[in-house]
């Protein structure tokens, strides 16, 4: 790599020290941070050789200068990367995508505090539980706390003074005993508080104790004979343990645990966060990173912890990873888990994760609906070991009743969608009696030298609705005769007429796919789509052949004339019996009589 004078001197004078560098482009515009154990021998390695990637390569060249902040520890550096990161939002840099808001649980900074859902945080002094990723997963906490405690919903300023000034009065929420009018000093303050303490302890996770003090109050009512108070006890206590049975992982012994899975595709990283309190998992939460350069996902992963836990205002003296990050924090220890709690805790964010990796990819083929298609036809580039994505394919089927009739079809399917305008029917001219075999290589010529002479791109691949045989009789007229290369595939059906298996290859061999696998159920659908096109046209061209051995031999009597016959008396039959005025009141006097003389005046030839 070729480096300036100044920019050498700047990487040369660098200390061997932990810190955050930032370099610059011409423009002095901060273009990539980045964090380092040793910030000498970090700077050094982006300019004493050529990088396997090519996005790193580019990010070089257009480095000028650089600039580092020397910090105290690994942690230091990290936190203080994800700061600059966030503030400058440097080109070469992964970017968090963020641009949707999730909610938070919000308890107000006033007398009888509110609670409610929010996306919006204020610095007003209340307190805020979230942010959420999951809609239900907050509408159902609000549900569990407003069933459980007589919390008000009203935006009243409940002052001392307004309330003594009665000021206010009980609403519905009072008569349906969803609150205890406050507005009113129907409760105090210190009873109202004690329920939002009580609240607070649920959305930290901490049921447990409050589920202890419920049962104790529903004992000591039972003993008192107060069975009326003690049911209503009860009721908030089966809500506690519902609750309870949703959120708590089974024998778990775990505290405060952050729990961390990742996972990446070619463009973007994913991390999910499962926060644990007390053995119930109170917060799941994932971000998403798109790639600018090669990141290692052990540096995107660390960046993200950093991200998570202070988004989350998380304290957690445990870190669970799923590999080695190399990043140490102070306050916390980071394990990686190999069997017990831990371990599944583990595979449950592994599975948020891959849960969300995968609707981000189907919110995308919404989005790009030609993305999935281009991945299938990846998918069969692969296994077929082809040059390129078959783009184009072509598909070919006969059709015959013994011999009569005997037609062709071909479908051809652009991007893994039908290409209906490009269809060709054909009726088989040079065959005589049900040769499949010769009706098929007759087809093929005769769509593939008209392809050639007017000079029409050809297919990427050809796939046959038959097995080795049929691959063979097109190989032999693409490849033998017209001498030109197509890949070529068969699909193989059972002795129920169902797809079995795809073949490639001369000798044809089997390539492994499940029935259940989306590249097999688009070329099982190929395959039906030239199976159906093939039936109606033989079908149409049976139905006319049929017809025209009566009509189509009476002098005078056109095509459009024989069709509106047959659709309106139903059969050649019915048209023999018709009387003349039946006849002419359809056709008219001219054709009408035509056709009455012809089958009652002896006209035929």
């Amino acid at each position: 790599m070729k480096t300036s004078n100044t920019l050498k001197g700047q990487v040369n004078a660098l200390p061997d020290k932990p810190g955050v560098y930032q370099y610059f482009n011409a423009n002095d515009e901060i273009i990539y941070v980045g964090k380092a154990k040793n910030l000498k021998k970090r700077a050094t390695s982006y300019f004493n050789k050529i990088h396997d990637s090519g996005k790193t390569n580019v990010l070089v060249k257009n480095i000028a200068s650089l600039k580092y902040i020397v910090v105290e520890t690994e942690e230091d550096a990290l936190l203080l990367e994800n700061n600059l990161i966030k503030e400058y939002q440097p080109r070469y840099n992964v970017l968090l995508k963020d641009g949707k808001t999730y909610p938070s649980i919000c308890i107000t900074n006033e007398p009888f505090p509110r609670i409610f859902k929010t996306r919006n945080i204020y610095k007003n002094g209340g307190q805020y539980f979230g942010p959420y990723s999951s809609n239900y997963t907050i509408n159902s906490l609000l549900d569990i706390i407003h069933e459980l405690f007589p919390i008000r919903t009203c935006k009243l300023l409940l002052t001392k003074e307004n309330i003594l000034a009665n000021k206010f009065k009980v609403c519905l929420q009072y008569h349906i005993h969803k609150c205890n009018g406050p507005c009113e000093a129907k409760e105090t303050a210190i009873d109202y508080n004690k329920n939002i303490e009580q609240i607070r302890q649920i959305i930290q996770g901490d049921a447990n104790e409050i589920s202890k003090v419920l049962l104790e109050q529903m004992k000591q009512l039972a003993a008192e004979y107060k069975f009326e108070e003690a049911h209503q006890i009860k009721l908030k206590y089966d809500l506690i343990e519902n609750y309870k049975s949703k959120s708590i992982i089974a024998n778990t012994v775990l505290e405060n645990t952050d729990v961390f899975a990742y996972d990446e595709n070619e463009n973007a990283a994913f991390v999910n966060i499962l926060r644990i309190s007390k053995g119930s998992i109170i917060q799941g939460y994932t971000i998403e990173y798109r790639k600018r350069i090669d990141e290692d996902k052990t540096e995107i992963l660390a960046l993200a912890i950093v991200e998570l836990r202070e988004r989350l205002q998380s304290n957690s003296k445990e870190i669970v990873v799923p590999f080695e990050i190399n990043y140490q924090f102070k306050d916390a220890m980071v394990i990686i888990p190999q069997r017990g709690d831990r371990k599944k805790l583990l595979e449950l964010s592994m599975q948020n994760v891959r849960q969300y990796k995968l609707d981000k990819l189907k919110q995308a083929e919404k989005l790009n609906p030609d993305q999935r298609a281009i991945q299938l036809l990846k998918s069969i580039q692969e296994v077929l070991h082809m040059e390129k994505p078959p783009m184009t394919i072509e598909c070919f089927d006969n059709s015959n009743i013994s011999g009569t009739d005997a037609v062709a079809a071909c479908v051809v399917f652009k991007k893994a969608r039908p290409s209906k305008k490009d269809y060709r029917k054909y009726t088989i001219k040079t065959v005589v009696g049900p040769d499949d075999y010769a009706s098929m290589k007759e087809v093929v010529r005769r769509r593939y030298t008209r392809m050639l002479e007017e000079k029409i791109p050809l297919p990427d691949l050809i796939i046959a609705d038959g097995g080795i045989g049929q691959m063979e009789v097109i190989r032999q007229v693409i490849e033998d005769e017209l001498k030109i290369n197509i890949p070529i595939a068969g699909l193989a059906k059972d002795s129920k007429h169902h797809t079995r298996e795809l073949l490639f290859g001369f000798p044809p061999k089997a390539i492994g796919m499940k029935p259940i696998d989306q590249l097999f159920k688009l070329l099982a659908s190929m395959q039906d789509e030239v199976h159906r096109f093939a039936i109606a046209f033989h079908r149409d061209k049976r139905s006319k052949s049929q017809t025209a051995s009566e009509l189509d031999t009476i002098p005078g009597i056109g095509e459009k004339t024989k069709n509106d016959l047959i659709k309106h008396f139903k059969s050649v039959k019915r048209i023999k019996s018709a009387d003349l005025k039946e006849l002419t009141d359809m056709a008219g006097t001219n054709r009408g009589s035509i056709v009455y003389n012809y089958f009652n005046c002896d006209l035929k030839p």
